[in-house]
């Protein structure tokens, strides 16, 4: 039975009252100043930044993207779930987190930029940096309103152009008004409410397909029906990892596994969440909260991604890849939705959606807002010397972002969700991460290092997707214009991901240019590398405990 249209929007309303709600919460407690519009006050409990952080991190693009990727290639994807857990979490916090959280307070840093800018006492490293991302990160914003918009298209009926708009004036709104605690606090809620409709969603997906182990093995027994274009890119079955070194292994592994698994550290838009917390106690006791999230989140979209070619096998005599137009894998898991779920449930899991979407675009618009206006604008063109206040600045900046990100969502094409987010987390690995762990863990790091090696990652892997990576290369048609032909490289290295090249290269860069250059002065890195009071209280209690454990007390 359908759910009526009054019920929908009584969902919708109370959604939104209870979103606008929260948000103000997070506006009246200490949005009026720039530390805590930018940087939530730097007193975030650890629940909620683990929930933010997460939130932030899965979004529609995870669900709806790359669940749509798992029913075209299988259940290879879980290994991403395991480098997200891995890396987004237990390294990122407790590895990374603690020393971008003592750095950030000890430099004045209130941006992921500014971070690394002034750990290197390099104006042009945070103006780049912001650039970077204020061009970059839309097309991943993008990715994530285009899975929104086609799940309110495909589940409510109405007009994808009509979807987006409503959807991102809702978020311009909190995001502008609101700042970062705002946003984390939403996200928090969102994240529960993402939690509670994912966990549904497989416990009714295994009770559909008659149990978890008929599920699998039925998906198992389906290999022969996989299309023979796929079989002779590697597809071996949906259970099945792709033959080694075939298109479709390096797609999964090289683009998908490595590119958004390890990318994840560094994502400015959750490593600056390192820096709202008031200890490192509270990253660690967040690593409790954020790997089951991330669990639910990911392995959920992904085992349900796969299994719905059982599902639509058993009622349709197709496959995923076969029931949707065009074999768009972005409409996949919503045809899914509206096809196997209650309606009463399609209705509670678009807000599950929903808040996906909200949660990841406001944290990339908040990004977005202060790379552009505080990093690349005020500190950049203007060198701190703009008369206008930094929080204003800000939201003219996240306005801009929003813009261009709505307009890339128009013109997009079909299945680019995934694609879009592997591009962006692959481009800021091989920008940002050599640099980002040489300002943490190798004071010998010189700015000279720190800037050859943001540049050369960046450039390398930006021509490495225009003129080898087939995936991009080929529609983009830029390497056919100049040189004529699709790829500069023939045989394997077109199906090299950018990150396998670009990364390995920035890391090099780095280490040669700081062994030939002047290093920074003893007593700066003194300044950005001192532990605080706090820090050393509880530096010196975890010695005593570890005493303790040791002596057997």
């Amino acid at each position: 039975m359908a759910v009526s249209t009054s019920t929908l929007i009584l969902l919708v309303i109370i959604y939104f009252t209870c979103t606008f709600y929260v948000a103000r919460l997070g506006y009246k407690k200490n949005s009026q100043t720039d530390d805590g519009y930018m940087l939530a006050g730097r007193r975030v409990p650890p629940a909620i930044m683990a929930l933010s952080y997460g939130a932030a991190f899965i979004s529609t693009s995870a669900i709806i993207g790359f669940g749509g990727v798992a029913a075209s290639l299988g259940m290879g994807l879980l290994w991403l779930v395991f480098m997200n857990i891995f890396f987004g979490i237990f390294i990122a916090f407790v590895i990374f987190g603690p020393g971008t959280r003592r750095m950030g307070l000890n430099l004045g840093a209130i941006t992921y930029p500014e971070l690394i800018g002034k750990r290197f006492q390099s104006r042009f490293i945070q103006a780049f940096s912001g650039l970077l991302i204020a061009v970059f990160m839309p097309l991943y914003a993008a990715s994530v309103i285009i899975g929104a918009g086609r799940f309110l298209e495909t589940t409510l009926g109405i007009n994808y152009n009509v979807a987006l708009l409503i959807f991102i004036v809702i978020i311009a709104f909190y995001v502008i008004k609101g700042g970062l605690l705002s946003v984390m606090y939403v996200d928090a809620m969102q994240a529960t409410i993402m939690l509670i409709g994912m966990t549904f969603l497989l416990v009714y997906t295994y009770s559909k397909l008659g149990g978890v182990v008929e599920a699998h093995q039925a998906l198992t027994n389906m290999a022969n029906l996989v299309p023979q274009a796929l079989v002779d890119q590697g597809h071996r079955g949906w259970t099945s990892m792709p033959a080694f070194n075939s298109p479709i292994w390096w797609t999964m592994v090289s683009t998908i596994v490595m590119g958004v698994g390890i990318g994840a550290l560094a994502q400015p838009q959750l490593a600056v969440r390192f820096m709202t917390v008031k200890d490192d106690r509270s990253l660690k006791r967040a690593v409790a909260v954020g790997g089951p999230f991330l669990l639910m989140m990911a392995g959920v979209a992904y085992v349900v991604g796969a299994l719905s070619n059982v599902y639509f096998y058993r009622n349709t005599g197709m496959i995923a890849t076969q029931v949707v137009p065009g074999g768009n894998t972005d409409l996949i898991i919503p045809a899914y939705l509206n096809h196997a779920m209650p309606a009463l449930f399609v209705a509670i899991f678009m807000l599950s959606l929903l808040s996906a979407a909200m949660s990841t675009a406001a944290a990339q618009f908040h990004t977005m807002g202060t790379a552009i206006g505080y990093d690349f604008y005020q500190h950049g063109l203007m060198k701190g010397k703009s008369s206008s206040s930094t929080v204003h600045v800000t939201k003219i900046g996240i306005a801009f972002t929003i813009v261009v990100a709505v307009i890339l969502a128009y013109v997009l094409p079909g299945s680019i969700i995934a694609r879009a987010t592997a591009m962006f987390m692959g481009l800021c690995t091989s920008a940002f991460l050599p640099l980002y762990i040489g300002a943490l863990f190798w004071k010998r790091t010189t700015k000279a290092g720190a800037t050859a090696s943001l540049v050369i990652g960046s450039i390398s892997s930006l021509f490495w997707l225009v003129f080898v990576h087939a995936t991009e290369a080929v529609p983009l048609g830029i390497c056919q214009a100049i040189f004529g032909k699709e790829t500069l490289l023939t045989g394997t290295w077109p199906l090299v991901d950018p990150i396998m090249i670009a990364t390995p290269l920035s890391f090099l860069v780095l280490i040669v240019v700081s062994l030939m250059t002047p290093r920074l002065s003893p007593e700066f890195l003194k300044k950005a590398f001192r532990l605080r009071l706090e820090d050393e209280e509880e530096a010196s209690e975890a010695t005593s405990h570890s005493a303790a454990d040791s002596a057997g007390v």
